[in-house]
């Protein structure tokens, strides 16, 4: 643990320790979105981001969650929290942004997306335009905001891996999900070379299996693609995880010296230990409001 806390207290001292009140001046409005996908189901991707976002809270960071996983949308489930209302009452303007955003544990929010992108890209413009100055609002409030997409290369779920700053992508041990992964890489490359993909291995019988998987998908994609994915961590199986799904607790909170926690952790940190994510107040991507201009425009509309 001593490392990691070395490694913590550096990435603080970098970034002027986001807990003070100056980090609103620092991030000038412009949360760093990162959306958290997988090529295939069942791979812990959705609890990976409530730990993750967990995580990154005790770290210092201000977060949120939009959940966005259209068929099985289960942030809430994991938190062990109903939201009263999703992005669809924000889009329709019958509720606005503080109001639609759930209290989640240690000091987290999310978002419950329903079947709002559907509705969103349906509007004329002058209701995109008011709905996207209403979540540009969320710039204001948080540091990183997770987008928990679902699995697979679905024309929606790409669209939210090409208008997010980073994308971290989850793969697991099993052969089809490591072959699902290298197809979303694929996917991914072909249409942004430049694109951040970060990489984590869940459910990971030794440290070795892990780095093998890591090392072998950057490897190929590198090779075969000429694209370079980042080797961002992984998290090995562990009792304490699926005790804590049927306790509806993030396993953060229920077993924080758990080997999960300290190993989620260490993805919290190397989330932001390499290149230009060092400062999650960089205004790269334009935060959520640069997102959802992105997204809006990968399906041609105007706004």
């Amino acid at each position: 643990m001593g490392d990691q806390a070395d490694k913590l207290r550096k990435i603080v001292e970098n970034l002027g320790s986001p807990v003070n009140a100056g980090v609103q001046d620092q991030r000038k409005g412009a949360a760093k979105v990162i959306t958290v996908t997988s090529g295939k189901g069942g791979v812990g991707k959705t609890n990976i981001t409530v730990n993750l976002a967990i995580a990154l809270s005790k770290m210092g960071f201000k977060v949120a969650i939009l959940d966005v996983d259209f068929g099985f949308a289960n942030v809430d489930v994991m938190l062990g929290v109903t939201a009263k209302y999703t992005l669809l009452e924000l889009i329709r303007g019958e509720r606005n942004i503080l109001e639609v955003l759930t209290d989640g544990p240690c000091n987290i929010q999310f978002l419950s997306g329903g079947s709002g992108v559907e509705e969103l890209i349906q509007l004329d413009k002058e209701h995109i335009g008011e709905f996207i100055s209403s979540i540009s609002f969320l710039d204001r409030l948080f540091d990183v905001i997770l987008i928990d997409t679902g699995a697979g290369l679905s024309r929606n779920i790409m669209s939210f891996i090409l208008a997010a700053d980073e994308v971290l992508l989850v793969t697991t041990p099993e052969p089809t999900a490591i072959t699902d992964a290298y197809a979303m890489i694929k996917m991914i490359s072909k249409q942004d070379k430049h694109r951040i993909v970060k990489l984590v291995v869940n459910k990971a019988e030794s440290y070795k299996e892990a780095n093998d998987i890591l090392d072998k998908l950057l490897m190929v994609s590198d090779k075969f693609l000429s694209f370079r994915l980042q080797k961002t961590g992984y998290i090995l199986k562990d009792e304490c995880i699926p005790k804590a799904v049927k306790q509806q607790k993030p396993f953060f909170i229920s077993y924080p010296k758990s080997q999960a926690s300290h190993q989620i952790t260490e993805l919290a940190i190397n989330l932001f230990s390499n290149n230009e994510s060092m400062n999650p107040t960089n205004t790269y991507g334009k935060g959520i409001r640069g997102f959802f201009s992105r997204l809006l425009n990968s399906y041609g509309v105007q706004h």
